[in-house]
């Protein structure tokens, strides 16, 4: 699959209002202390089966999650609070397959004028989010030990199925390349669906034309 035109904002947050919300079993993840609440969009393009060809209809749509940092047994990884996706095929696999707290939403997201007009409705409830935003500086890789590198290198995802097991999916990628960013927020309503307030300042934006990736199915962390 490939990611694009995609914008990673976070916000710093205490680690004491994501504790209920994350599995006892996983570390929440922190950077000087505190955790850290992302908010991604972005669009999928090529999402195939591995030896088979993108299917027309299925193989491109926008997406978007929100999500935090964990830990367990010494893998850093990211926990998904919620996934929104325009394709209901997407939405119903990945819950079936990888545990995946997928939602269904109306969503749009397009080019005008340098800035990426992004726009998503959850089809239950109100989990909204509309905004552009468009790249801004150079290109770079995030360099060791800094706060960029902490946020966007991440290498597994974990995910809880009904009965409360954990489970690990490994995902594979080059290193990031990312830009300082632009944005201009309107509506966002995506933490309070979930019971969160968001600090008043603005977020930390990173932007990314392109990641290519491929994802294994998940595994049961402790058997």
């Amino acid at each position: 699959m490939s990611w694009r035109d995609l914008l990673f904002m976070h916000w710093r947050i205490p680690v004491g209002s994501l504790r209920d919300l994350v599995p006892s079993a996983l570390e929440i993840d922190t950077w000087e202390g505190d955790a850290w609440l992302g908010v991604v969009p972005f669009r999928m393009a090529g999402v195939r089966l591995r030896w088979l060809p993108p299917l027309p209809g299925l193989s491109a749509f926008p997406e978007l999650n929100v999500r935090t940092y964990v830990t367990v047994e010494d893998r850093p990884g990211i926990w998904f609070f919620s996934l929104d996706a325009a394709s209901r095929s997407t939405v119903a696999a990945a819950r079936r397959l990888f545990h995946l707290p997928y939602h269904h939403a109306r969503m749009s997201c397009r080019e005008r004028g340098g800035w990426i007009r992004y726009e998503s409705r959850r089809t239950a409830g109100d989990a909204r989010l509309a905004m552009r935003y468009r790249p801004a500086g150079s290109e770079r890789n995030a360099a060791p030990g800094s706060l960029e590198r902490f946020l966007v290198e991440r290498y597994c995802l974990y995910a809880a199925d009904r009965g409360g097991g954990l489970h690990r999916g490994e995902i594979d990628h080059a290193p990031w390349t990312i830009q300082d960013a632009e944005a201009e927020l309107e509506t966002h309503t995506l933490p309070e669906a979930l019971g969160l307030r968001l600090p008043e300042e603005f977020p930390l934006l990173h932007f990314s034309r392109r990641q290519d990736a491929v994802a294994w199915s998940v595994r049961p962390v402790r058997p």
